[in-house]
């Protein structure tokens, strides 16, 4: 009885000292890889952003504050703020759509969706280059179907540019928004109108907040990628919109200007951490709520 009494405590504190040694054991791989995959190039890419010929040097986020590049990074914001508000718009009523759809037809739904995502991101611009250019199936269809008398210039313009990047990231708005709206309880709503709420009520005060995770997980995801995207504006549009991704690209591949390169990556990697920092600052408000 002594013995037991005196070793009882003893274990109950030593065993989630234990615990944890064995939790930052199994974690300790995964954060080295994480650290040389990610950190270490991220750090090197700080570094080399403000390592001038004379040593410390922020001359490259000057150039960055030049009309034309200020010009830039708000072409990279006006592409990821429309691409996404357009994605919205078309991903929230599918997401509803794909959820109360049954048997078979929500099987072909969601092939529809995923099968897109099995291409590269390259097959799919070029892709749009086809349907959209002068001789493409677009301007065909709008001559045989006599709506305008010659091709209409589609390709290489910020509507083309607009089209594509929505119709490459849509997926990626549909998923999270489904995956809860899949787990929504559609009594709740009858609860609402019981309670003398309008339908439109109903959808405002209950529907919206419970499904503002996948929303703000969407968003997230779609504004991180059309912001940094570079393979659609560079097939679609070209020179004559000019964003952040591919000054960065003409900067290492072209220009031989590493350093410049290197001040613009930053930048665009504080955009997009600010937007990621920003939702998941809106899911933890949302799920104080």
């Amino acid at each position: 009885m002594t013995d037991t009494a005196v070793r009882t405590p003893v274990t109950a504190v030593t065993r989630p000292d234990n615990d944890r040694w064995l939790t930052l054991g199994f974690a300790a791989p995964a954060t080295v890889v994480l650290a040389l995959l990610f950190v270490l190039p991220l750090a090197l890419l700080l570094v080399a952003s403000v390592a001038g010929p004379a040593g410390f040097s922020l001359a490259e986020y000057g150039r960055l504050t030049t009309p034309h590049y200020l010009g830039v990074i708000w072409n990279s914001l006006r592409l990821a703020v429309l691409t996404t508000g357009i994605a919205f718009a078309i991903g929230y009523p599918a997401a509803f759509a794909l959820a109360r759809a049954r048997g078979v037809v929500r099987s072909a739904l969601l092939a529809t969706l995923f099968l897109p995502l099995a291409a590269s991101v390259i097959v799919k611009a070029f892709a749009w280059t086809i349907l959209l250019r002068s001789d493409g199936i677009v301007n065909t269809v709008l001559l045989a179907l006599g709506l305008v008398d010659e091709p209409i210039r589609m390709i290489f313009t910020e509507t083309a540019l607009i089209v594509g990047a929505v119709n490459i990231f849509l997926p990626f708005m549909i998923l999270p928004i489904y995956a809860v709206v899949a787990q929504l309880d559609h009594r709740l709503v009858d609860a609402a109108a019981t309670l003398g709420a309008s339908p439109a009520v109903a959808f405002v005060r209950v529907v919206v907040p419970l499904t503002l995770p996948g929303i703000i997980a969407g968003v997230a995801l779609v504004f991180s990628l059309s912001v940094s995207a570079y393979v659609v504006p560079t097939l679609l549009i070209g020179e004559r919109y000019p964003t952040l991704s591919t000054t960065i690209a003409k900067a290492f591949l072209l220009a031989r200007q590493p350093a410049f390169g290197a001040a613009a990556g930053v930048v665009l990697l504080a955009i997009t951490l600010a937007a990621v920092a920003l939702s998941a600052r809106l899911g933890r408000s949302g799920g104080s709520r």
